[in-house]
């Protein structure tokens, strides 16, 4: 017999750093546990932020499943820069390579809705476009 969900939450959380609090708590899980677990399996994706889908059940066990990061983060880090632009139909602010935007598109093309890395490769240009990244050749 299956366990009854209690809860499903989505929440991004820094890769290997984990700590309880009022995110966590909203899950209605063992915490400590949960960072232990979570931190454990995300040590190698530190200073990143990391997707997690939570679900909990009524006897407080858990399940997690650990998605990749998010295109924008990785996009900022492949450009060396804080934050997109203000106004990117009118500014540039940094700029990252095809093959970048290629290894960003394999990365993420397990969590895409796409089928094709050509079709993850249009995806991740969009994303650089609403952030005011230019791509280069």
């Amino acid at each position: 017999m299956s366990k009854k969900i209690a809860k499903v939450v989505k929440m991004e959380l820094p890769g290997g750093d984990a700590k309880p609090g009022p995110k966590l708590a909203s899950a209605g899980v063992n915490m400590a546990k949960f960072c232990t677990d979570f931190n454990a399996k995300t040590a190698e994706r530190r200073g990143t932020l990391v997707p997690v889908i939570i679900t909990a059940f009524e006897d407080k066990s858990y399940e997690f499943v650990i998605k990749t990061s998010p295109v924008s983060g990785l996009l900022l880090k492949a450009a060396g820069i804080q934050k997109g632009a203000a106004n990117p139909k009118k500014e540039t602010v940094g700029s990252v390579t095809r093959a970048q935007v290629r290894e960003i598109a394999e990365y993420k093309l397990p969590d895409l809705n796409c089928d094709d890395i050509e079709a993850a490769m249009r995806v991740v240009e969009g994303s650089a476009r609403s952030l005011g990244i230019a791509i280069k050749d």
